[in-house]
């Protein structure tokens, strides 16, 4: 696959997706509704999996300190627990608004002009990304799972399924921002849409 492709075809998918979206806003609004009510699952899973992965943590910890032993499984199904929390998060993180910004000028404008940021950033850097990021991630995925890599650590597991998760992870933000940038667009066009808006500094 050569470097042009993915970057023509990312170009192509951003500005169908932008003339599709700014023509047809209101009536994918629904569209939008089952990217948030999926991805909003999706973030309840990755909650209680905040919860699990910090029992197995500990337990291996207290194992490993109790009876001098370890289990490699058990200390993959760790990482495995937080690159599924990372990556599918992201998507139900941005659906609140609530990923870290280098804000400049956000805070201090009025709700249309923080809009209008949102809608540019969307289809400038965040669905550029993401798709590339998908269509990049999926062959390293299709290699491992092509030979079922196994971890080569003694009693480790499959590294395929965790590969998938890249992909998988890189297209659920790429559809909520879809979703962000309908509900935005909308809005901007004078219909009334839930937006999240708000955003706070995190604390220095």
């Amino acid at each position: 696959m050569g470097t042009a492709s993915p970057l023509v075809w990312t170009a192509w998918i951003i500005g169908g997706t932008a003339i599709v979206v700014f023509f047809l806003a209101r009536y994918l609004l629904p569209v939008a509704e089952v990217i948030d009510w999926v991805n909003e699952q999706i973030g309840k899973v990755c909650d209680w999996l905040i919860l699990l992965a910090c029992v197995v943590s500990a337990g291996n910890a207290m194992v490993r300190y109790a009876y001098d032993t370890s289990s490699n499984a058990w200390l993959e199904i760790q990482w495995y627990m937080f690159a599924v929390i990372v990556m599918f998060g992201a998507a139900y993180t941005l659906k609140k608004n609530e990923h870290v910004r280098v804000d400049i000028i956000y805070v201090i404008l009025k709700e249309r002009g923080q809009l209008w940021i949102d809608i540019m950033g969307t289809l400038l850097f965040l669905l550029p990304a993401c798709v590339l990021l998908t269509w990049l991630s999926w062959p390293f995925f299709m290699q491992s799972f092509n030979v079922l890599e196994h971890s080569s650590n003694a009693g480790g597991l499959l590294r395929w399924p965790i590969k998938l998760v890249l992909p998988v992870g890189f297209a659920l933000v790429a559809l909520q921002g879809i979703s962000e940038l309908i509900k935005r667009v909308a809005t901007v066009e004078g219909l009334k849409v839930a937006v999240e808006t708000k955003y706070e500094r995190p604390l220095q």
